[in-house]
């Protein structure tokens, strides 16, 4: 009885590890293939020129993939600080006041159900065994084991962004002329929906959703882009 709530809260911080690295690769994919679809997309509506279009692919896949790898190291490196802060408040705290700490735990355990003599006898054992990571998992929400990597981060994210942007890139440049634009909305689309399938499956949530969601963001994004490239393209711009 008294193992449940760390039980819990190792669980959760797992669920929220993973939940965090889907929703870093899945951003960085969407991302590539959206956005380097966008940019192809709207330059052959202006031209034809194949070498146009593989310099403005390369460009914003360049451009973009760093962008990525740089606002996730950002983000995660807060993320990280901020955790370790609270960690080390909390070491604080456990060291200058332990018997206000163990009330706190005891109270927290007994909101998630337990009898107030089962939490305070879990809280007891928790604090025995390792008060730091009990507060952490428990009050905090926060694996100490599991904190987050700024630099693993930033290269999924990279890597991510890099693979999906390849995909339009190369079907805007590959095929024929008369084939590039069909042939990159199909498979824009295609890859769109399997990101969100992929997405809702390891989220546990329901595919349909984030299917129609991830293809009609993309297909808007293409739409505008494309009457704008052919806009200008007509205009001698």
């Amino acid at each position: 009885m008294t193992e449940a709530p760390a039980h819990d809260e190792a669980h959760g911080g797992g669920l929220g590890t993973r939940l965090n690295w889907l929703r870093a690769a899945v951003l960085g994919a969407n991302d590539g293939v959206v956005s380097t679809a966008g940019l192809v997309v709207g330059v052959a509506g202006a031209t034809e020129s194949q070498s146009a279009l593989l310099t403005a692919g390369l460009s914003g896949l360049l451009a973009g993939s760093m962008s990525m790898a740089a606002g996730e190291y950002v983000s995660v490196s807060t993320q990280r600080d901020s955790e370790l802060a609270a960690l080390a408040q909390e070491r604080r705290e456990l060291r200058e006041r332990p018997e206000a700490e163990l009330a706190e735990l005891t109270e927290l355990l007994a909101r998630r159900g337990l009898s107030q003599d089962v939490a305070h006898e879990a809280a007891v054992q928790l604090t025995e065994r390792d008060a730091l990571r009990a507060h952490a998992r428990v009050e905090l929400g926060i694996n100490p084991d599991e904190l987050t990597i700024p630099w693993h981060a930033a290269g999924a994210s990279f890597l991510a962004f890099t693979v999906g942007a390849l995909l339009p890139l190369l079907a805007i440049v590959l095929p024929p002329a008369d084939d590039r634009l069909w042939v990159t909305v199909l498979s824009v689309l295609t890859a769109l929906a399997l990101t969100g399938w992929w997405s809702a499956r390891l989220g546990a949530a329901p595919p349909t959703r984030a299917i129609l969601r991830n293809a009609a963001g993309g297909a808007l994004a293409m739409g505008v882009t494309y009457a704008a490239g052919s806009l200008l393209g007509a205009a001698g711009v």
